[in-house]
């Protein structure tokens, strides 16, 4: 029976191996071929929208990156979200030098059954009048084709609803131990073209530091207001829409915009950990099995590589087939990310660390569910989110 299970085993992870590099080498071949380059430099109307709260340090870097585009009929509207640092007084300032392109607004009190970012993009809508819509994050800094990249690739492609991977800015190792997990679903997921060409809501992904619409076909669809109590409100989004009919495409945005999520690896975890369970929609189950399977299939198999190989040599053994599976496995797990991080234009030198990605993955999601279930909540800019 022993045998039996190490067998299974053995050809479980080969066979993952073999469908995570298959996948990446695929999903990479589709965001290099699907990006294409930003065109259109007029054209409707284009509504940038930005949440802001308790952003001193980076919402004016986003705005006046935001101001000289090449794409010439946009408006930049940004919601000050009752901030309680000095977010207001600099937009006041940024208003006065770019009256035309920018308008700012005060967000209303937090109802008690909305999340903070839902609300403050629902305001939003209520003052945007562009045919196309670009949600994006005060931490977010522009290229100057951005709204062009935007607009062109939902003309070209003919869909309804934009996003993608924008360049991700990473300084400490903290922060190179967690951002790069993001990348989980072009490497060992989703196959990323089925987001455009499948009709089921499972494959609409999104990112919410940038993610462009047709505002007429996402307000067809209820707006934020289906998704008012989400904090990953950005891959619910994208459900709702393709749920409707609607058609989304996922992309490579890196040269359309850059982003440094977190600055250390404690706020990294507090900020991923308060997504993770809400992902699979609080699902105790779908989230204990995909922990049981990262742990076996993806933390276990490096652990067990070095330590075979070490008693292998030590005690003058032949080459088991299980080591040969393990040394199989770790080949084309690496090889994985070493397509994702050439894609994702990451330092390939992490590619060493990746067990320690797949650990931090096992603690960020089971504070996640502890959280959830205790339903002690996460402080997030001054809120407590459930």
């Amino acid at each position: 029976m022993i045998t039996l299970i190490i067998a299974l085993f053995d050809w479980i992870i080969i066979g993952l191996g073999v469908y995570f590099f298959c996948l990446s080498v695929s999903n990479a071949l589709w965001l290099t071929k699907a990006s294409l380059p930003a065109d259109l430099t007029d054209g409707p109307l284009a509504s940038v929208l930005i949440p802001a709260r308790d952003e001193e340090g980076c919402i004016e870097r986003c705005v006046q990156s935001l101001m000289n585009q090449t794409y010439m009929n946009y408006e930049v509207l940004v919601l000050d979200d009752n901030s309680t640092d000095k977010t207001g007084d600099i937009l006041t300032k940024l208003q006065a030098l770019y009256p035309d392109k920018l308008r700012i607004f005060q967000g209303e009190p937090l109802p008690r059954d909305w999340r903070g970012k839902p609300f403050a993009m629902k305001q939003l809508c209520k003052q945007a009048k562009g045919k196309y819509w670009l949600f994006t994050d005060a931490d977010t800094v522009h290229s100057p084709r951005s709204i062009s990249f935007a607009v062109t690739n939902l003309v070209y492609h003919k869909v309804d609803f934009l996003s993608g991977y924008i360049t991700q800015k990473m300084e400490t190792f903290g922060e190179k131990l967690t951002i790069p997990l993001m990348y989980l679903l072009s490497g060992f997921i989703l196959p990323l073209w089925m987001c455009k060409r499948s009709r089921l809501p499972v494959f609409a992904i999104a990112i919410g530091q940038y993610i462009c619409v047709k505002s007429s076909a996402f307000m067809e669809c209820g707006g934020f207001d289906l998704v008012k109590d989400k904090t990953t409100e950005d891959v619910f989004m994208a459900r709702t829409m393709k749920r409707h009919g609607y058609k989304t495409i996922f992309l490579n945005l890196h040269d359309a915009a850059s982003c440094r999520m977190y600055t250390s690896w404690q706020s990294a975890v507090d900020g991923i950990s308060k997504n993770i369970f809400d992902f699979i929609d609080k699902n105790d189950t779908i989230l204990l099995l995909a922990m049981l399977g990262i742990f076996l299939f993806l933390t276990l198999p490096p652990v067990l590589t070095i330590g075979l190989t070490v008693y292998t040599i030590i005690a003058a053994k032949t080459v088991s087939f299980t080591l040969a599976a393990l040394w199989i496995n770790l080949i084309l797990v690496g090889g994985t990310w070493a397509v994702v991080f050439r894609t994702q234009c990451i330092d390939r030198k992490l590619i060493f660390l990746y067990p320690l990605l797949f650990i931090n993955l096992l603690y960020i999601a089971l504070v996640s569910w502890i959280h959830s279930v205790r339903k002690q909540g996460y402080e997030w800019k001054g809120r407590i989110v459930y």
